[in-house]
């Protein structure tokens, strides 16, 4: 009698790639591709339809990218695609006041001609910042993007983790990555705990006409209830962060859009001429959401998955590239060492690398926003001073001039504007 056939073993060497990736927002591609460039096979998981991301109504964002993450998009083959359409900052003005009264005699202005980079940074749309990934992601061979459909488990061993998606299929890899936002399945099934708090603030975004240049300079005028920033755009637009209490936001944004902009007005000023609404309005309720653990077993956490702050120093997006660049670093050293690109202590450099920076980001927006979000004479006083001492010492205005523009602290090498 013929011996029976073996029976089926699992062979954990059948990968069908390097690392999955779950979120297509901008930190999932941006990842992706920087991987790629590192050497290794990524499939993108994207909940949301290819339709529906390379919609140009799909989301009225812009973001104030920093000097550094220029460099990043610069070095992935990005940055060709959406220099023409970015806006160089080249000037930063604070203030404080209130809606209708104008700012305070006390203020800072951090001027990019005090650094020797550039440019502190550029505002990007949104309409043109994703397509250009999106058509970067589909142009790399080694990306596979698998849209309109979402992770729903996953089983991690000695040897890699497997993703089950909500069609039943199935992808096996040596490492899983969550760039899924704040409410992160995947650091809810890796059993990531998190801390945080709402702020009961909600942005009211907007983009918005003006008769006179704005001449490269971002506005940001703290008043009770919120930070109102003004950020400039091509040509005579600028793109505005407005944050509200939750019942004003809400009361606001109903309103017709001349209404609407009855309320801004004494908010914003008169300083740029007449204004009118370029495009749709969107709202944003603000919290923050910090990852007790950026690492789990053949996981880990990039960008809002990893922390979601206050926009209010306009950093949220930077520190997610942050994010992308480091792990991206860690990884291309890894390969390179012949290292198990999922093991603990390949990631754990990535953890001790970004914890710090992350907490410290998150404890930096919550105090600046519980400082400023309020009328108290006394806090106000104190903030007044600070501001008007910080933009009297060269030195120490200069230092924030290079934190806006991403280059403290120990900077992966796509932010040096070198390859991995």
């Amino acid at each position: 009698m013929d011996n029976p056939p073996p029976p089926v073993l699992l062979r954990h060497m059948d990968f069908d790639c390097d690392i999955i990736i779950v979120g297509g927002g901008l930190n999932g591609p941006t990842l992706a591709i920087a991987l790629a460039a590192a050497g290794q096979s990524v499939t993108l998981v994207d909940a949301l339809p290819l339709k529906t991301r390379k919609n140009a109504a799909f989301d009225g964002r812009s973001y104030a990218l920093a000097l550094t993450s220029a460099r990043l998009f610069r070095g992935l083959g990005i940055w060709a695609r959406i220099e023409d359409k970015a806006q160089p900052m080249l000037d930063i003005k604070v203030s404080d006041g209130r809606a209708g009264e104008g700012p305070a005699p006390f203020f800072m202005h951090f001027d990019h001609a005090e650094i020797e980079e550039g440019p502190m940074g550029f505002m990007v749309e949104d309409r043109h910042l994703r397509p250009a990934l999106l058509d970067v992601v589909k142009a790399t061979k080694s990306i596979r993007q698998v849209s309109g459909d979402e992770v729903t488990a996953q089983q991690v061993d000695q040897t890699g983790v497997t993703a089950t998606l909500a069609s039943g299929k199935t992808l096996r890899a040596r490492l899983l990555i969550g760039c899924d936002g704040r409410g992160s399945g995947t650091a809810t099934r890796a059993g990531i705990t998190r801390t945080g708090w709402g702020y009961d603030q909600t942005a009211l975004v907007c983009a918005l006409t003006h008769e006179r240049p704005h001449h490269g300079v971002a506005h940001q005028f703290f008043m009770p209830p919120g930070p109102l920033a003004i950020l400039p755009l091509t040509g005579n637009r600028s793109s505005i962060v407005w944050s509200e209490t939750t019942e004003n936001a809400r009361a606001i944004n109903a309103l017709p859009d001349a209404d609407y902009l009855d309320v801004l007005r004494p908010r914003f000023g008169d300083f740029l001429g007449e204004i009118a609404l370029a495009g749709a309005r969107f709202t944003y309720p603000l919290s923050l959401s910090l990852a007790n653990a950026l690492i789990a077993p053949r996981v880990a956490l990039v960008g809002d998955a990893a922390h979601g702050v206050h926009p209010i120093a306009g950093q949220g997006l930077n520190a997610g590239l942050r994010d992308v660049a480091a792990l991206a670093d860690v990884i291309a050293d890894a390969t390179r060492r012949g290292e198990d690109i999922g093991a603990a202590p390949v990631l754990g450099r990535y953890q001790q690398w970004r914890r710090f920076d992350n907490a410290t980001l998150a404890l930096a927006t919550d105090g600046f926003n519980r400082l400023f979000s309020n009328d108290n004479p006394v806090l106000r006083g104190l903030r007044d001073l600070g501001m008007g001492l910080v933009g009297r010492l060269p030195r120490v205005r200069r230092g924030f001039i290079r934190e806006a523009a991403g280059l403290t602290g120990d900077l992966p090498r796509l932010m040096k504007g070198e390859s991995l």
